[in-house]
């Protein structure tokens, strides 16, 4: 599992993941990620465009981020799934909790970038 940080301005970062978000992806980056995400609060996008794979720890990892960003203010969203991971997002809900769209663009919208 890949995880790459990029900075989009003073209150947004984007965290571009490569690679299957499975026990062990999500063991191997998961440090890495909550340091990225949850630990700034800062605005988080989840460039999920190489994931071709989700499992329920690597669910677990975005929620418990987005609810650490939530309770500091600020928020996470969603872009790029593949379809099977979409539909997985979808189907266990995750969606409702943090949003997903279909491009960085429309992410960025939500934050009024």
């Amino acid at each position: 599992m890949q995880l790459e940080v990029i900075e989009i301005g003073s209150t947004t970062v984007c965290i571009r993941l490569e690679g299957r978000l499975d026990a062990a992806g999500a063991d191997q980056i998961g440090l890495r990620f909550t340091a990225a995400t949850a630990a700034t609060g800062r605005n988080a996008l989840i460039d999920l465009a190489g994931v071709p794979f989700i499992a329920s720890m690597g669910i677990r990892l975005l929620i418990s981020s987005a609810r650490a960003l939530n309770a500091k203010g600020v928020g996470m969203a969603m872009f790029g799934a593949q379809a099977m991971v979409q539909d997985l997002l979808e189907q266990a809900a995750v969606d409702q909790i943090i949003p997903l769209f279909a491009t960085e663009q429309l992410a960025l919208e939500k934050f009024g970038a």
